[in-house]
């Protein structure tokens, strides 16, 4: 009883409850999500120090890093919140640009089928032509393994001009002709991707294709080259970066 008694009057921890207690003020009165609460509470001391980092000092400093430096955290500790507030702000204003938002977040969390039918749902009236909304289609139709399905909506994107070409659309056209068969279009295609999009992704896919298609070597070129450029990058970057990095890597053998 004693040895409890002098660890909750220990000054260490009258300290780390007073700011734990004064960090829950704070995300009750700026109606911060309450899963921080949950986080500060049960986590005293490190989960003061997380919310001080991913809340306090982005609202003081602002600015877009400090921003994505929030959004990046707070994905990271609930990763199901994004697609939670879309789902809920579809429902509340089932808008466009709210559609288009849970679609978003619908991919992100692996949920094909529901991003491909807000997508199809949006694109419609005087957004049927929408590239954005076709393109978000055609890339949930891909995940879903609905090739021919995707090549339409792609071909349909195509006929609107040079958002066909874009090279989001051209690496959509390669998974596409891949899922099809058409192994040398899908080759053509993986290359202009590779060449025109920024990131890992279309360099990644290009990669785990030639592997696929039999050119081991140079799929452990271009993976050689993936390590390379992943060793100058730090953060959230390389941790992207490695997730292409590892479905390139899986194919190789």
């Amino acid at each position: 009883m004693l040895s409890l008694l002098a660890y909750i009057l220990n000054p260490i921890f009258l300290f780390s409850l007073g700011v734990s207690v004064a960090l829950c003020f704070h995300i009750v009165r700026t109606r911060q999500d309450t899963f921080w609460l949950w986080i500060v509470l049960m986590f005293q001391g490190i989960g003061s120090l997380v919310y001080i980092a991913v809340i306090l000092i982005p609202s003081v400093l602002g600015g877009d890093s400090a921003r994505k430096l929030r959004k990046n955290a707070e994905a990271a500790l609930d990763p199901g919140r994004e697609y939670r507030e879309a789902k809920a702000r579809l429902d509340d204003t089932p808008t466009v640009h709210n559609q288009m938002r849970f679609a978003s977040a619908a991919m992100a969390q692996g949920r094909f089928a529901e991003a491909e039918q807000a997508y199809r749902e949006a694109a419609t009236g005087v957004h049927a032509e929408d590239p954005a909304l076709l393109l978000g289609r055609a890339r949930a139709l891909i995940e879903l393994g609905r090739f021919n399905d995707s090549m339409a909506v792609l071909d349909a994107l195509a006929a609107l001009g040079d958002d066909g070409s874009s090279p989001g659309a051209v690496l959509a056209r390669a998974r596409s002709l891949h899922g099809l068969g058409q192994m040398r279009a899908a080759e053509v295609a993986y290359r202009e991707a590779a060449e025109r999009l920024p990131g890992f992704e279309a360099m990644a896919r290009l990669t785990a294709f030639l592997a696929e298609a039999g050119h081991v070597d140079e799929a452990r070129t271009n993976l050689s080259e993936i390590d390379r450029r992943i060793a100058k990058l730090s953060g959230p970057f390389r941790k992207e970066a490695s997730g292409w990095r590892d479905l390139a890597a899986a194919k190789i053998r």
